[in-house]
């Protein structure tokens, strides 16, 4: 027994070394390491011989198994790599060495300017509503108060594709898309991106607005200046100061223009807010009777304010820009620092 145990495991010695493909693996094993194979036939044997010989035998045999199992598994790893090389072309594989790291890409200033104003509104109870770029030249100016021929018209610079059609130029008409389609109360914001034909170191033709509005019974001047003090606040921080100035929007009456005290000097006067001590951010008002009726909303019953930001502008003053243009210009080394 002992014999025929040594002189199988010579020969699986002896055939495990002479392969050398990998294709070869699975006959040697169930030649030799098999349910079939003459090793297992050898172990049932073990139980024939004298019982005094059987611990050492069946030690021996284990043993030997346990030797050819570790040689297989050593060959087909030697086997397995000798593929891998062959077929990459290199000879050896640092497996130590740190893997490749790839730097990850960030959200445009202007886009992570959006998503924090939009958070905001959010926050107070906002709906967001997006709409078209090309919009109707009723929706952009008639039904918010400023009829064909109004003067108002040439604040806006307007890229018009045909008579009915333009480029929208803010993206106010989402107040009259919305408010003709549903009732009050209401809460919304419309960001997106707006048209005009103007640029330089303050403007792009193309920039991003949020336009905002809550319509309701009973809302105030006083519920607009709260709403736009809250966001403030949470835009830049609460020690901004904020106040309206009387202007004039066709959609809205009384109209306001509202500052926040000086980002940089905090109102002392400098450079960027030309010794004033205050920087414009945005126009706001009470949404005027005449875009009421152009919904089918009784001014009588209702209310409401209205707002537009640029995007473009809050970023410029929240991280310290002075050119508008440099959003747009894709230079890495400027928009790695956001």
């Amino acid at each position: 027994m002992e014999e025929e145990l040594l002189r199988l495991q010579n020969e699986a010695c002896r055939d495990l070394a002479a392969l050398n493909d990998l294709k070869d693996l699975e006959p040697f094993r169930v030649q030799y390491l098999g349910r079939k194979s003459e090793f297992t036939g050898l172990m049932r044997k073990l139980g024939q011989v004298a019982a005094e010989e059987r611990p050492r035998l069946g030690k021996l045999a284990n043993d030997i198994k346990v030797d050819l199992e570790d040689q297989f598994a050593s060959k087909k790893t030697e086997l397995e790599e000798a593929v891998r090389i062959k077929t990459s072309g290199t000879s050896t594989v640092d497996l130590t060495l740190p893997g490749r790291t790839y730097p990850l890409g960030k959200l445009h200033p202007v886009t992570q300017i959006m998503e924090e104003i939009c958070a905001i509104f959010e926050g107070m109870g906002f709906g967001v509503a997006e709409g078209p770029d090309v919009e109707t030249d009723f929706y952009n100016f008639e039904a918010l108060n400023i009829p064909k021929h109004h003067p108002a018209r040439d604040m806006h610079d307007t890229f018009y594709i045909n008579e009915s059609l333009l480029l929208r130029t803010h993206t106010s008409p989402m107040q009259a898309r919305i408010m003709e389609n549903r009732q009050p109360p209401l809460r919304m914001i419309a960001p997106g991106k707006v048209y005009r034909c103007d640029s330089d170191i303050t403007h792009t033709p193309m920039f991003h607005q949020v336009e905002g509005f809550l319509v309701d019974r009973k809302v105030s001047f006083a519920d607009l200046r709260g709403v736009l003090g809250v966001f403030i606040a949470r835009m830049f921080d609460e020690r901004t100061a904020i106040r309206a100035r009387p202007s004039f929007f066709p959609f809205t009456e009384p109209s306001a223009e509202i500052d926040i005290a000086c980002v940089i000097c905090r109102g002392k006067g400098c450079r960027v807010c030309k010794q004033t001590g205050w920087l414009e951010i945005l126009g706001a008002g009470m949404i005027d009777p005449e875009v009421f009726k152009q919904v089918g909303y009784d001014p009588e019953e209702y209310s409401g304010f209205a707002f537009g930001l640029g995007v473009e502008r809050i970023a410029m003053l929240k991280y310290g820009i002075n050119d508008i243009r440099l959003y747009y210009e894709n230079d890495l080394r400027f928009l790695s620092q956001f």
